[in-house]
């Protein structure tokens, strides 16, 4: 007999974790650069509309096709009998399309590390790999009845199954291919390339994060009794507060290294807790969840600095750490916090190292058939793209694409101190260093000026975006009709600003600036200097600069007046 219910809640459950493929896709191209957003997009595509008809073909009979201690068996478009292995009244087809979308999580891990550099062909194959070969023999040992099963072996929605496995297919592949060009100095130390939209990344957390309680919660493949819907309440509960403890834990960690909070890191902390109770959310309590969180949170800052600084691995996204090193902790950590079988309940150690034994287990399993699959990749067709390629993008060079954002181009940021905003606050330094005026003449001589007409002058002001639209609203207020607005980059004395990106040093010379030009000869020029200097100030170092320039005559196209007349305003 078929249960309604439970179907539905297996159906609810593979639908929230395909849509995981949008949280990580939009993580992976937010923490990377803009260059290479389309082909990070088209990557988180393929990898499950590839993985979907691989596993359908081979995948699910070697996970599912018998309960021998190895491997399944070969059973190609799903034609076996299933029904030993299926859940209490829920139809094959449900349970295949649940455990599809697990399959295709465990592929697009893999992308995120490799992000940047990789030809999409080979990411392509070794997707196909994972999904018809590594991940269905592990997962088979696990879930499948296989010997890890038959142990004991606890790993309920797939901290080590999903997670390690991609995770560790992600650190071999990152390693193997090398990292992005100008990522480590010659001196080894690594330097910052930032994501191009943290917003982008954050949305991505977030989806994640919704779609974990599909991803934990409906893993209990069952809502039909009383003990099914107790255990999907708790395991809603601890998957929660393991997330938020791992965040908490993550900003405070580089809040005290860094000085400030980390934004990357600290969404990459809400992943960690989510990974690491993936485990062992239904057998932990809310207080063994939340230790798991906590401890998940010191892995992924500590993990991701040491495999970018130590092992000088470069992993855009913290693939690595937030998947390898918190799949394999959470795991092990099952093994103490179970409230059965526990060490720390139950005072025998047994389960512990049935838990480490399998996470060696498919560790080695992992990293040995990728291992064997990148080589190949590489000495075939190639793993990575050309220098050329990875500096100029793989939007253009891979996709014939110019760029994801045609249709956004950069604007101004609105303003953030306007003129009373400064009134009464004790500032650092005066004005004119704050704001330093520089006048350049002509080395010779200006032709004469018409005497009842003011000398034309060219006022070039750099400062920075957030005043753009208090200072345009000051210029029209004394007179100036016109104005060329660019948007620069540049720095001035104080070379950039010192900050922090995942625990690296950001090398930040060129700043996003905004930069005003017009010429003026019946506005005085001091009468636009004080202005542009009262808008401007804030007492900071980069508040702006401001050039005088002589000019020798302007030329009005369409009417063909020159100099004062040619800068007047027709009404």
């Amino acid at each position: 007999m078929y249960s309604a219910v439970n179907t539905i809640w297996v159906l609810v459950g593979a639908a929230l974790v395909f849509f995981m493929q949008a949280g990580f896709a939009m993580v992976e191209t937010g923490f990377t650069r803009a260059k290479n957003s389309g082909n990070i997009i088209m990557k988180n595509l393929m990898d499950f509309c590839l993985g979907t008809p691989i596993y359908w073909l081979l995948g699910f009979g070697i996970m599912f096709g018998s309960s021998g201690a190895l491997f399944g068996s070969l059973d190609p478009m799903i034609r076996g009998d299933y029904s030993a292995i299926l859940p209490s009244g829920v139809p094959l087809w449900a349970f295949v399309i649940f455990q599809t979308v697990f399959c295709a999580t465990a592929a697009t891990i893999v992308s995120g590390a490799m992000a940047e550099r990789t030809k999409f062909s080979a990411y392509c194959i070794y997707s196909i790999v994972i999904s018809a070969i590594i991940y269905p023999i592990s997962g088979h040992w696990i879930w499948g009845g296989g010997w890890l099963s038959q142990l004991g072996f606890h790993d309920f929605a797939g901290s080590t199954a999903v997670h390690m496995v991609g995770g560790l297919c992600a650190l071999i592949g990152a390693k193997i291919l090398g990292p992005r060009i100008g990522k480590y100095g010659k001196d080894g130390k690594p330097k910052a390339i930032l994501g191009h939209s943290l917003t982008l990344g954050a949305l991505g957390v977030f989806i994640l994060w919704f779609c974990w309680f599909g991803f934990n919660g409906c893993s209990t493949v069952s809502m039909g009794d009383d003990s099914a819907i107790v255990s999907a309440g708790r395991i809603f509960m601890t998957t929660n507060l393991a997330a938020a403890m791992a965040s908490i834990t993550a900003m405070c960690i580089t809040w005290i290294r860094y000085k400030k909070p980390d934004v990357s890191m600290t969404l990459n902390g809400s992943l960690a807790g989510l990974v690491a109770i993936t485990a062992g959310c239904d057998v932990v309590s809310p207080l063994g969840s939340a230790i798991i969180g906590i401890a998940a949170g010191f892995i992924v800052v500590f993990g991701i600095e040491f495999i970018d600084k130590k092992l000088k691995i470069d992993d855009p996204v913290g693939a690595v750490g937030v998947h390898f090193l918190c799949g394999l902790g959470g795991t092990l950590l099952t093994g103490l916090f179970d409230t059965e079988k526990g060490l720390f309940y139950s005072g025998n150690p047994t389960f512990l190292g049935v838990q480490a034994l399998g996470v060696v287990s498919v560790m080695a399993w992992t990293a040995v058939m990728i291992t064997i699959t990148f080589l190949i990749i590489k000495k075939t067709i190639g793993l990575r793209v050309s220098r050329e390629e990875e500096i100029v993008g793989l939007d253009v060079k891979e996709h014939g694409l110019a760029t994801s954002y045609a249709d956004f181009m950069p604007v101004p940021l609105s303003q953030t101190l306007d003129e009373e905003d400064v009134e009464g606050l004790e500032l650092p330094v005066s004005q004119d260093k704050a704001v330093p005026v520089e006048t350049i003449t002509h080395t010779v001589s200006a032709p004469a000026h018409n005497p009842d007409h003011p000398k034309m002058t060219k006022i070039v002001i750099i400062t920075k975006q957030s005043k753009f639209e208090a200072l345009k609203s000051a210029m029209n207020k004394i007179g100036i009709t016109g104005m060329t607005v660019t948007q620069v980059l540049g720095c001035g004395m104080q070379k950039g600003v010192g900050e922090y990106y995942r625990g690296v040093p950001v090398e930040v010379s060129l700043l996003p600036k905004v930069k005003l030009e017009f010429v003026i000869c019946k506005v005085p020029v001091q009468t636009v200097i004080q202005t542009a200097k009262k808008v401007l100030y804030t007492g900071h170092i980069g508040d702006g600069k401001i050039f005088v320039y002589d000019v020798e005559n302007v030329i009005k196209v369409r009417t063909g007046e020159e100099g004062y007349d040619a800068l007047q305003d027709e009404n």
